[in-house]
């Protein structure tokens, strides 16, 4: 999949594979490979960087421990975080309904 075409996705992405519970950085970007069966595998260079955005914007937190040896930032959701999740599955599926319409040659449903 094209990288692309994830844009305005990738929070809701990332913040989805952090509902189960913590996660490290590296671990999160396997999740998201791994539920997607390999199609989304995003370069560490598009992950952490949108982690640390994540957690500035206080959808997640962060916290250092160490693990064999080598120092790890594990990440979990906030409160905020999950209201900000339910709200980008909302969007993802009038998204996906509005362009599946479009392009299955079907009209999306007026709304009064």
């Amino acid at each position: 999949m094209r990288a692309e075409a994830l844009k305005g996705h990738l929070d809701g992405l990332l913040l989805a594979t952090l509902e189960d519970g913590p996660q490290h950085g590296y671990a999160v970007k396997e999740a998201l490979r791994d539920a997607t069966g390999g199609r989304l595998d995003l370069p560490t260079g598009t992950v952490y960087p949108a982690l640390h955005r994540l957690e500035r914007a206080g959808l997640i937190k962060g916290d250092w421990s160490v693990v064999g040896g080598r120092r790890r930032r594990t990440y979990e959701l906030t409160e905020q975080g999950r209201r900000s999740l339910a709200g980008a599955r909302d969007h993802w599926q009038e998204f996906a309904a509005v362009i599946s319409a479009a392009l299955g040659g079907g009209l999306w449903p007026a709304t009064n």
